[in-house]
């Protein structure tokens, strides 16, 4: 565990200090990550997309019940017939019309349809799939939030940096055209100074830029204007490795990362898919009702009932089967196509996993590696921060020239800008490996928060 040294203390200045304090006070408007996290969650369009998705497959999953469920129908229709009637030898021609009037309610429900109970099954698997997508989907804008939040947060921190280093060699600039004045130094000090001065400048402006860019994108993620993120607090302790061997983390992420679960989910609709295939050979058994009433008008084909009508009710119950016997080989080979989408589904499980494990080993070592550069960083700022008031004596007794000054200054301001990214970049770490194995949930963003000044 390492501490987050005080803003203030990173420079002995007071014009540094006062640079500082002014970036600072920025801040009065800002928002927490959580915050932030909460605005993207209401915006990011592929949060919402998937949040979509998710509310479809669960509305599908509905529609897959009613291949299992009873099917019921209303008939009616009337028919008006006219006829013409020629009987021999007298060659009579009569003239006939009558009208028929029906009217019906007819329910089936499936008793035996192995394809139906396969698609049913299906639709609950991908159900399963959607709401393993929309986990994903959150944490991945967990941390896109995070990385957004703390690109700006380094972004300011560069350009606070370079500002201060600005202001160290002006200062050094007037030191050394002093000094050419009164002669006690060459006109080669005052150039060097005035190529780093504007060097420098041509930092600060990448630096701005830099940091509106950075702006830009984290207002598009969360859709809001005029943001601003809390800094670190003075003193924040960054969090060590979580517990848990790389191994152990690798283990856990077979069971938890949602990738994985979408592919073992696809291998198992990609079995049904061999059973719906297989059901082409195997026969479908329903059961009927029907209720059908039939009225005819003035008589019908065969009888003629003058001015009067009859009616006929029919109450009918049965059950109706079907045996495939043959349909050309489209069977046999549907099931050939569905075995080898299986394996492929299998492969792309397996092909998943691997990459799960690579990516969350990779995130483990990374956040290790990590905490040792931040460790590493903070000894060298100590280190170059002594060389710079080293090289400040040494110039004003004159056995150090004024390059070696400038180089000092800006080795120390560049440790400063790595130490202050490496510190965010392990904050983020914290975050991707728990996407990385897949346990990484919104309440994980609460440590995060907690270590920003409110």
């Amino acid at each position: 565990m390492q501490h987050i040294r005080p803003t203030l203390a990173l420079f002995q200045r007071s014009s540094i200090g006062l640079l500082i304090g002014i970036a600072l006070s920025s801040t009065a408007q800002a928002q927490s990550l959580i915050e932030m996290y909460d605005m993207a969650k209401g915006y990011d369009a592929a949060y919402q997309s998937a949040k979509s998705q998710f509310q479809a497959n669960l509305a599908k999953a509905d529609q897959g019940k009613a291949n299992l469920l009873p099917t019921a129908g209303l008939s009616g229709g009337a028919t008006l017939t006219s006829m013409e009637i020629t009987t021999n030898p007298a060659t009579t021609t009569t003239d006939r019309g009558f009208t028929t009037q029906t009217a019906g309610v007819n329910l089936t429900q499936p008793l035996y349809r192995p394809a139906n109970l396969a698609t049913y099954r299906q639709s609950q698997k991908a159900l399963d799939a959607a709401q393993a997508a929309l986990i994903q989907a959150e944490q991945d804008l967990i941390v896109r939030t995070s990385q957004a939040y703390f690109d700006v947060l380094g972004a300011q921190d560069s350009l606070t940096f370079v500002k201060a280093q600005k202001t160290a060699v002006a200062e050094q600039l007037a030191s050394a055209k002093r000094n050419f004045e009164v002669g006690t130094a060459t006109i080669t000090d005052t150039r060097e100074a005035q190529a780093r001065y504007d060097l420098v400048i041509a930092q600060e402006i990448a630096a701005d830029n830099d940091l509106r860019v950075k702006k830009v994108a984290l207002e598009l993620l969360v859709g809001k204007t005029g943001i601003a993120p809390f800094n670190i607090k003075n003193q924040s302790v960054l969090p060590p490795v979580p517990e848990g061997s790389m191994d152990t983390w690798v283990s856990n992420s077979e069971q938890l990362h949602p990738g994985i679960q979408q592919a073992r989910t696809n291998l198992d609709v990609a079995k049904l898919e061999t059973e719906k295939a297989e059901a082409g050979h195997k026969p479908t058994v329903d059961l009927t009702l029907g209720y059908n009433v039939q009225r005819n008008l003035n008589g019908t084909s065969t009888v003629n009932l003058g001015n009067t009508s009859n009616q006929i009710i029919a109450v009918s119950t049965g059950i109706s089967a079907n045996l495939p016997l043959f349909a050309g080989f489209a069977t046999q080979n549907r099931i050939r196509e569905t075995v080898a989408l299986e394996e492929k589904a299998r492969t792309d499980l397996e092909g998943v996993q691997r990459q799960v494990a690579l990516a969350t080993r990779t995130a483990y070592l990374g956040l290790q590696s990590g905490l040792g550069q931040v460790k590493a960083l903070e000894a060298a700022e100590s280190s170059s921060q002594a060389a710079l008031d080293a090289n400040q004596l040494g110039y004003k007794v004159g056995v150090r020239i004024n390059i070696d000054v400038l180089n000092s200054q800006s080795q120390l301001y560049q440790t400063k800008r790595d130490l202050a990214k490496a510190r965010y970049d392990v904050l983020v770490g914290q975050l991707k490996l728990r996407q990385a194995n897949g346990s990484l949930k919104a309440d994980d963003l609460q440590a995060v928060n907690a270590l920003l000044a409110k």
